[in-house]
């Protein structure tokens, strides 16, 4: 557009200086109408021609305005998120250590469970093996199956534990109906469970406490069986496990024991 206003005015201007190299040809009132026609409308056109250039230079000034507020604007919302995301970032770090701290916690009182549960069922395993013999000799007059249960009881009471457990599993073969099969049954539980097979050991205790329900060794075996559901993570039964034996049994040597493991765990969030 502009370059067009300036054509114009470019020939408006030649226009009127052809018209003065040639107004000597007609008479002074003509020439002077003439050369008035052509200032009025070159000025006209330089008119519009600086109204254009005023519009040009509002449009671009208006244009410049509204791009510096947008940039203006543009970088005031990323700082604002920016700032933003470094709260939130400081907010999920604190978070981070807390769990970090509670799971410490809980793995600290875990581990000390497991190292009180085994001494204190150390402590509880040497004692059957001196109990065995003398049930064994009054009930069972029979000295090879008397012999065999002191043999499994001691290579139990000497950590051998897979001796034992094949011991106390030929025991229980050769000898099904012995008064003392629950207290075999015990030692094999006990045997799988310090040869790490916990699940085992728990469906031998179990079978212990529903065929040999009147049997002494119930306690033990409820105990034996809660702590195999601790190694293996199933808390909330070894919880039920130490509540029943506490319930059902609330003067055995046990409970004292039972009630300590049990507070220990409800303590475990």
């Amino acid at each position: 557009m502009m370059k067009n206003l300036i054509l114009s005015s470019l020939f408006l201007t030649t226009q009127l200086f052809s018209i003065s190299g040639h107004s000597a040809l007609f008479d002074d009132d003509e020439a002077r109408k003439k050369i008035l026609e052509v200032e009025k409308t070159a000025q006209s056109q330089n008119q519009a021609t600086q109204s254009a250039l005023k519009d040009l230079k509002q449009s671009h000034d208006s244009r410049l305005t509204t791009l510096e507020a947008i940039t203006k604007n543009g970088f005031a919302d990323m700082q604002s998120q920016i700032d933003a995301l470094k709260q939130e970032n400081a907010r999920l770090k604190g978070d981070l250590e807390i769990a970090n701290h509670k799971v410490e916690t809980a793995l600290q009182r875990q581990k000390d469970l497991y190292t009180d549960s085994d001494e204190r069922l150390r402590k509880l395993e040497s004692a059957p093996a001196a109990a065995a013999a003398p049930v064994a000799a009054v009930a069972e007059k029979n000295t090879q199956e008397y012999q065999l249960l002191e043999l499994a009881n001691g290579l139990s009471k000497e950590s051998k534990h897979k001796d034992a457990f094949n011991t106390y599993d030929k025991f229980l073969k050769d000898y099904p109906n012995s008064s003392s099969a629950s207290e075999a049954m015990y030692g094999l539980g006990y045997s799988q469970f310090a040869l790490k097979n916990y699940k085992s050991s728990i469906a031998t205790q179990q079978k212990l406490i529903d065929t040999y329900a009147d049997s002494p060794k119930v306690p033990d075996a409820m105990f034996n069986m809660a702590n195999s559901q601790i190694q293996l993570g199933l808390v909330p039964g070894a919880k039920k496990t130490l509540r029943d034996l506490i319930a059902k049994f609330p003067n055995s040597e046990l409970t004292p024991a039972a009630q300590k493991r049990l507070k220990a765990l409800e303590a475990i969030k």
